[in-house]
C-alpha cells in the first residue's frame, strides 16, 4: 500500500444525507437537505454511491478540479430520491469523462432504461443520449463482488420494497459499509443476517435511521426504513467502530437531529468502542488501515 502512516485508506464525503425528498430551508441548514449521494476515494479510484440531489453538488466540485473524471457509480436502488440528481450531473455531459454505472435491473428494465425513463418527455426535456461522457451500465446481483481496480465492493440484499443493495467497500485494510433504505424485522425481532454479515467488524457503518421507534410504530411498518434504536443494535452486534445515522426523515429538523444524536450517544455509552455520529452534508469520514 502506498499511503503514508497518516493517510486514510478510504475517504468518504457526504453530499446528500436526506431521505425521500430534498428539504431545503432554514430548519435543515446544518445537516443538509439533499437526497443521498456519497463520494468515496480509495486506491486512487473515485466511487460514487447513489445519485440523489447531492450528486449535483458533487458534480460542481468535480468540474472545479478542471480535469477528466473517471468513476464507478453504484446505485443502491432506483427509487427517485436516489437517482433524481443524475440528469443534473454536469460531468456526465463532458466528452472525455467516463462512468461505469452499477445497479440492479428491475424486471425487464435495465439500469440504463430506468435512468433513460426519468429523462424522457414529459418528465425531463433533455434525453440521456445528450450525455457525451463514456457511460456503461452494469447489472449487479445481490451477493456479487465487484472489483474497482484495487478496491473491492461487496454487495448484499437489503429489506426494502423493490429491493436495495447494501455495499461494503474494502481497501488497504479499511472497510466502509453503506446500508441505506433497509428495514429491520419488527415481527420476529431477529437481526438482518445479510446486513450483519456485510457489516461485521467494519470500520464504519452508514445505516438508515429514518424514524424514532414511536414514529415507526405509528404507521411506518413495511415502508422499508429503520430506526435509531435498531441502528444501535446492529452496530453493536456487528462490532462496528463507527456508526453513522443516515437517510434523515424530511420532517426532522436540525434541532431534532441534534437531540436524537445526544440520545443515541447516551444509549451507546455502554459500548464506548463504537462512535456514534449523525451524517451531515459536507461531512468527511477518514478510515485508516488497521
Amino acid at each position: 500500500m502506498d499511503e503514508g502512516v497518516n493517510e486514510p485508506a478510504i475517504r468518504v464525503r457526504f453530499w446528500g444525507v436526506r431521505g425521500s425528498i430534498a428539504t431545503p430551508g432554514q430548519n435543515t441548514v446544518r445537516y443538509g437537505g439533499n437526497t443521498p449521494c456519497l463520494e468515496v476515494r480509495a486506491g486512487g479510484r473515485l466511487i460514487i454511491l447513489d445519485c440523489g440531489t447531492g450528486l449535483r453538488l458533487l458534480g460542481n466540485a468535480l468540474m472545479a478540479e478542471r480535469r477528466s473524471v473517471d468513476a464507478d457509480i453504484f446505485l443502491s436502488h432506483m427509487h427517485w430520491d436516489h437517482i433524481q440528481g443524475f440528469p443534473f450531473f454536469t460531468p456526465a455531459f463532458i466528452p472525455g469523462n467516463s462512468f461505469r454505472v452499477h445497479g440492479q435491473n428491475k424486471g425487464d428494465q435495465s439500469v440504463k432504461a430506468v435512468l433513460e425513463t426519468q429523462m424522457t418527455d414529459p418528465n425531463f426535456p433533455v434525453p440521456l443520449s445528450v450525455m457525451r461522457s463514456t457511460l456503461s451500465f452494469h447489472n449487479v446481483v445481490p451477493g456479487q463482488v465487484v472489483q474497482c481496480g484495487p478496491v473491492t465492493v461487496r454487495t448484499a440484499p437489503m429489506n426494502h420494497p423493490g429491493g436495495c443493495l447494501g455495499l461494503r467497500i474494502e481497501y488497504g485494510g479499511a472497510s466502509f459499509v453503506y446500508a441505506t433504505d433497509t428495514e429491520h424485522d419488527s415481527a420476529s425481532g431477529e437481526l438482518d443476517l445479510n446486513l450483519h454479515a456485510l457489516a461485521l467488524d467494519a470500520d464504519a457503518l452508514v445505516y438508515d435511521a429514518m424514524y424514532t421507534q414511536a414514529e415507526y410504530a405509528a404507521g411506518k411498518v413495511g415502508w422499508g426504513h429503520s430506526t435509531y434504536e435498531e441502528a444501535l443494535r446492529m452496530g453493536r452486534a456487528a462490532r462496528v467502530r463507527q456508526l453513522h445515522l443516515f437517510h434523515h426523515d424530511p420532517v426532522h429538523s436540525d434541532d431534532f437531529l441534534d437531540e436524537r444524536l445526544e440520545v443515541c450517544r447516551a444509549q451507546a455509552a455502554s459500548t464506548p468502542e463504537m462512535r456514534v455520529e449523525m451524517c451531515r452534508e459536507g461531512g468527511e469520514l477518514l478510515l485508516h488501515a488497521r
